[in-house]
């Protein structure tokens, strides 16, 4: 899957808003709030359950790194997630 339609289809599961659970959140962390080196990627089945979290990081901003974009959004599909949050911008290391 090409990232520009990993980014879009990322986009519009965020752009719905919170729906209930399962839920699914992003987060952005870098060293500089430009480059973003690292994404966290957090899962709640139900209300009150403990996040089960899973990163992943590369040299260039992973923002544009088409594998890491892919997985991603096939994350969000298998879990069947019907909330996807994003933490706006890159939060810094």
């Amino acid at each position: 899957m090409h990232v520009d339609k990993a980014q879009k289809r990322i986009a519009k599961q965020v752009k719905k808003g919170f729906k209930g659970y399962p839920a699914i959140s992003l987060e952005y962390f870098g060293k500089t709030k430009e480059l973003a080196t690292e994404v966290a990627i957090s899962f709640v089945m139900e209300e009150g359950d403990a996040p089960q979290e899973q990163r992943f990081s590369c040299e260039t901003d992973v923002r544009e790194d088409e594998t890491i974009q892919s997985v991603l959004v096939k994350i969000i599909e298998r879990a069947d997630a019907k909330s996807v949050t994003e933490v706006a911008g890159v939060t810094l290391l």
